[in-house]
């Protein structure tokens, strides 16, 4: 009888898409350290097995979170296979760009894109006023995934130019923090707005 022989697979050895290595990538942020997900996986495809669990979108891989916030209700709700392949094109059209590693990008651009304080209601007395709150790391992330989906959705709706291509260019102006970006514009208008209401 033949003896079965254990694979080992070592960390270094993951790489997301078979590509892009998870070794060196860097948040700045303090806030966020803790919750942007950068455990090397082969396939981003958790199957939504924390959504139970408080704060369990923390240990989502930040790249799954992506691909998540491209499957908004409308014409791409539910393909996950679809955003996956949207995503993977994405992440090589960024390394033809700026041959940087793109989940460095995409971490990058998340820093560069999350408000730090918004405004909520308050009434008191049957008067509603706006009030100046800090925003907690993982509502940053949120948004910020969300502005960056947004605008690359908007940029390749009823144009010829492809998602990937508009997400890429999203990503990019993003992690650069450069002003045309939608995503640094709706975090600055966000700021302003909340500055104002102090």
């Amino acid at each position: 009888m033949a003896e079965e022989k254990g694979v080992i697979v070592k960390v270094r050895e993951i790489k997301l898409f078979g590509k892009w290595s998870y070794d060196g990538i860097v948040v700045r942020d303090p806030g966020l350290k803790r919750y942007i997900c950068l455990k090397p996986v082969f396939l981003p495809h958790t199957g939504g097995r924390h959504a139970r669990r408080r704060f369990g979108k923390a240990e989502i891989p930040i790249v799954e979170r992506l691909m998540n916030k491209i499957m908004r209700p409308g014409k791409n709700m539910g393909k996950k296979h679809l955003a996956y392949n949207i995503v993977k094109k994405t992440f090589d059209l960024i390394y033809l760009q700026t041959g940087e590693n793109p989940i460095q990008i995409l971490v990058r651009a998340v820093e560069n894109a999350a408000p730090r304080e918004e405004t909520t209601r308050i009434m008191y007395g049957g008067i509603v006023y706006h009030v100046a709150v800090d925003i907690s790391p993982l509502r940053r992330i949120d948004i910020a995934l969300k502005h960056l989906t947004e605008g690359a959705r908007n940029k390749a709706f009823n144009n010829p130019m492809p998602i990937e291509e508009a997400l890429a260019e999203e990503l990019i102006a993003a992690a650069n923090n450069d002003p045309r970006s939608y995503a640094i514009q709706r975090k600055e208008e966000i700021e302003r707005i909340a500055l104002s209401s102090r």
